[in-house]
């Protein structure tokens, strides 16, 4: 399979962009000032940074989020090949759920659950 005919399509697709953006900063006139640069919050002045710090209990909520989340996906191939798999799959379904089950008590008796 011969990818030549993509060459001109990428030479479109770079020289296009490049061309329209170069035709504007011609065409138009640019007067930055202090007030034109600083960000818009509907009239109010911003107060503090962008980047404000945030509470651990944030991240680590996240974090048992995503770590349940994408364990019960491991469920969803378990479950298509079901009878397949027989006892033994159920035996280490059972297992594996028994772990979860497991961490989220370790957890939940932590307090990593609790929003104060």
């Amino acid at each position: 399979m011969s990818y030549w005919p993509l060459v001109p399509i990428l030479g479109l697709a770079v020289l296009v962009p490049v061309l329209l953006m170069g035709i504007q900063r011609l065409l138009s006139r640019s007067h930055p000032s202090a007030e034109k640069l600083a960000p818009y919050e509907c009239g109010v002045t911003g107060l503090g940074t962008a980047h404000p710090r945030l509470p651990v209990k944030f991240y680590v909520t996240a974090v048992l989020f995503l770590l349940f989340d994408i364990e019960t996906v491991f469920l969803f191939p378990w479950a298509v090949l079901f009878r397949k798999l027989g006892i033994f799959g159920l035996l280490e379904m059972s297992f594996f759920l028994g772990v979860l089950v497991l961490g989220l008590a370790y957890v939940w008796r932590k307090g990593a659950l609790e929003w104060q």
